[in-house]
């Protein structure tokens, strides 16, 4: 990996980790089924410290998307609220919520999403530019970022031209140019290889630790989640630890 680390001075200070970050309270949500309607979240709850990570695991269908982009402020859920640090984000109205979302919340998607006619940078800056950073300011961040996930020789190569595992760095430099408080990552690593999976989960570990951001994870690749300090799933709608 790369050795430009950043973000180190935010590690000096041990007690940044008992900052409580996020706080989920009572989350419930529901979609009506062809049938029935169909209760996917049931009364969530858990805490995450500033630094912490979380993976949640198992198979497809059983909410953890759907508790990931609530989490994000993608969704809005039935009931129950989410507090950053002491703020209860759902209060926010719509223009002050898209604010939060762009300036404290990195999101990492198994599909890139990425403006394939575009250049790394380009797409690396886009956060910047939404939030207001000049186009100069927001270059610098966006190249100091790149050159940290590795892609210093080719930050000016249309996206479409890179690799999957060199796209999924790209991806992940856009999520943390403004260098949020917590990173949300739903199958980073579902389109890799083992070896750029491999790579992917060393560099959100080492990212994770020197950006002191906290970190959730779903995914269904076991080794990834592994490298979290606490793994859980979703049973009949509540999240149960996994061992």
């Amino acid at each position: 990996m790369d050795d430009n680390r950043i973000g180190d001075e935010k590690n000096t200070d041990s007690k940044n980790n008992s900052i409580n970050m996020l706080k989920v309270i009572g989350i419930s949500k529901a979609f009506n089924g062809s049938e029935a309607r169909l209760e996917i979240l049931k009364n969530i709850n858990f805490d995450l410290n500033q630094g912490g990570t979380m993976s949640i695991v198992g198979a497809s269908g059983i909410g953890k998307s759907t508790l990931l982009h609530i989490i994000g402020t993608l969704d809005y859920p039935d009931n129950g609220s989410i507090f950053f640090k002491d703020d209860e984000v759902f209060r926010y109205d719509p223009d002050r919520l898209s604010q939060f979302r762009n300036e404290s919340i990195g999101f990492v998607f198994q599909f890139h999403h990425l403006l394939s006619e575009f250049s790394a940078v380009e797409n690396t800056m886009m956060p910047a530019l939404i939030k207001g950073i000049g186009r100069q300011k927001a270059r610098e961040e966006a190249e100091r970022i790149l050159i940290r996930v590795g892609l210093r020789d080719r930050m000016n190569n249309r996206v479409n031209t890179l690799s999957g595992g060199e796209q999924q760095r790209v991806a992940i430099a856009r999520a943390l140019v403004l260098k949020p408080v917590i990173l949300l990552a739903d199958e980073p690593t579902g389109n890799l290889d083992k070896r750029n999976s491999e790579q992917a989960h060393e560099l959100l570990i080492e990212l994770n630790q020197e950006l002191n951001m906290a970190m959730i994870v779903v995914t269904h690749n076991m080794e990834l989640a592994s490298l979290m300090q606490r793994c859980v799933t979703i049973i009949d709608g509540q999240l149960v630890e996994t061992v």
